[in-house]
């Protein structure tokens, strides 16, 4: 019985906040297969490494960011024949997100507004479903568990936490309403004995995310009427 021979790559959807907008990182192709379209950070994984020591590994080799405090975990396995021309190749893919994540220092590789990527006419091969993927899953988590918190600092207001569910969600949100929702959620958010200016105005009170692995009661998105 003859045993298959195939690759196995990973791919990175790499998610932050920066100027009011979802973006990821985005890798410029400069060789065939589709040469000028874009396609997310990643790599073949090496004989002698595990999936998770990949996906750091290509963090910093091709995401450009080594050494950086980021939320990581695994997104989706994607496998169909015909998903790369060159070769039969399945693909692991990791959602990594973290707060105001600094520039590649990679060339090849640009922040870009998640919507503008979602409709550029060039994505190499299933990486725009891969994305939307991520993008979904960041959404749907920021329901029922504290991973809005994965893209503020460490110490944040309750106005800046809801503009990061408004951003992701991609719809406002009422600031009383939402100040009664995740300040009453069990061990969601600590308040600190800090206040800050830098949202405007009055001093508003500093927290940091708790030790809640779920939220209870969860943070449900607003359904289109």
């Amino acid at each position: 019985m003859s045993v298959p021979r195939l690759a196995v790559s990973v791919d990175l959807v790499v998610l932050t906040v920066r100027e009011q907008r979802l973006c990821a990182l985005r890798w410029r192709r400069d060789r065939e297969p589709y040469l000028g379209a874009w396609s997310l950070p990643g790599g073949f994984i090496q004989l002698d490494e595990d999936l998770p020591a990949a996906a750091s590994r290509l963090m910093a080799e091709r995401a450009g960011l080594a050494d950086v405090r980021i939320h990581l975990e695994q997104l989706a396995t994607y496998g169909y024949p015909d998903r790369d021309p060159r070769q039969r190749v399945v693909s692991v893919a990791y959602l990594g997100l973290a707060p105001d994540l600094p520039a590649s220092s990679r060339a090849q590789v640009l922040w870009t507004a998640v919507d503008e990527l979602v409709h550029r006419d060039r994505a190499a091969f299933d990486h725009r479903r891969i994305l939307c993927d991520g993008m979904e899953r960041a959404r749907a988590k920021l329901e029922y568990t504290p991973l809005a918190a994965a893209f503020c600092p460490p110490e944040f207001t309750v106005a800046e936490l809801r503009r990061v569910y408004e951003i992701v969600w991609g719809t406002s949100l009422d600031p009383r309403n939402f100040h009664r929702k995740v300040t009453g959620a069990d061990r969601f958010l600590i308040p600190t004995d800090r206040t800050t200016t830098r949202d405007g105005g009055r001093p508003a009170r500093l927290y940091r995310r708790g030790d809640a692995e779920q939220l209870r009661p969860p943070m449900l998105r607003p359904r289109p009427s």
